[in-house]
């Protein structure tokens, strides 16, 4: 499938998308609320079938953070790149996708771990680097640590 028939099928399942041709992938950009729903439709729908979520991660934007998926079709060997976007940086949140690829399960630990995101209906969400009582996480813009080398 070519980028503007993804472009055309990941549009009539979320209207409010916006999309962003400027990198290697086709990225779809996506409030925080919207994703789940979209997430399941990618996953579900047999002319999209994105079935393997190969890259979960995060980024710290100061004022927000963009929470990034990778996807891809083994059967139809098309890729995206879905980017929802988190505005609440003091108590980031957001819908854990384990129940629907569950190679989300440790890079959404991790992300817990390092950035603070509390994934909702993950099913153990835990640190995975850091012990329990960690101060701050150390991936955010905002961390201060009086050993970092600046």
């Amino acid at each position: 499938m070519t980028n503007e028939e993804l472009k055309n099928n990941i549009s009539r399942l979320l209207p409010t998308v916006t999309f962003d041709e400027t990198s290697e992938f086709l990225l779809a950009q996506i409030s925080s609320s919207e994703l789940l729903p979209l997430m399941q439709s990618l996953r579900n729908e047999k002319e999209l079938d994105f079935d393997y979520l190969f890259c979960e991660t995060c980024v710290d934007w100061k004022t927000h953070l963009i929470m990034s998926y990778h996807l891809l079709s083994r059967t139809h060997k098309h890729c995206v790149v879905i980017k929802a976007k988190i505005d609440d940086i003091a108590a980031p949140q957001i819908e854990s996708v384990f129940s629907i690829w569950k190679t989300a399960e440790l890079n959404e630990d991790e992300i817990f771990d390092l950035f603070g995101v509390k994934f909702l209906n993950h099913p153990n969400l835990r640190r995975l680097f850091l012990e329990e009582n960690w101060p701050g996480f150390p991936l955010r813009k905002n961390y201060v640590d009086e050993n970092m080398i600046k």
